[in-house]
């Protein structure tokens, strides 16, 4: 008697770019798909072949089909403002179990951030990610004020992101 795999229905990573930002949002990395996480330069997983290869590991967990609180917004962009200064041309990834609620919530607050209307950033990002951002999700994104933490002139700790 044979086994049949399972056919894997997850999306391929997406790569959302912006104002010279670029963002790769996936799912939970696995030895399979480790190889596309190399070109990067931030990862949101602690994976040894990673951080061996000179790619900056955080950990920006918090529960899931939520938004984030405040303290991993504000860690999001102190992570994307080094980029910006530091790695301007390199993607930072983030990922969630699926690549479906969290990390799109993460990369829309960015997208937000650099003079996007909430609704094109959700509607980008699904356009990529079918099924991407839930209602509280969703809800949470359309309350958000941006405080211009990525654009120019904005507080004094902000990068110059054109």
């Amino acid at each position: 008697m044979s086994t049949m795999k399972q056919k894997d229905i997850r999306p391929a990573p997406s790569l959302i770019e912006f104002k010279g930002m670029r963002f790769l949002i996936t799912d939970r990395p696995s030895d399979v798909t480790i190889q596309a996480y190399l070109q990067v330069s931030h990862l949101n997983y602690d994976t040894a072949p990673l951080v061996s290869e000179g790619i900056e590991v955080r950990d920006l967990a918090y529960d899931d089909g939520t938004f984030p609180p405040a303290n991993v917004v504000d860690d999001w962009f102190e992570i994307l403002r080094d980029k910006a200064a530091h790695k301007p041309e390199a993607a930072v990834a983030v990922h969630c179990v699926a690549g479906l609620g969290r990390a799109p919530v993460m990369v829309a607050l960015a997208l937000i951030e650099l003079g996007m209307k909430y609704e094109e950033a959700v509607e980008n990002i699904r356009d990529k990610r079918r099924g991407a951002i839930n209602a509280k999700q969703l809800s949470y994104l359309e309350k958000y004020k941006p405080k211009s933490r990525l654009k120019k002139n904005g507080h004094k700790n902000s990068c110059c992101v054109q």
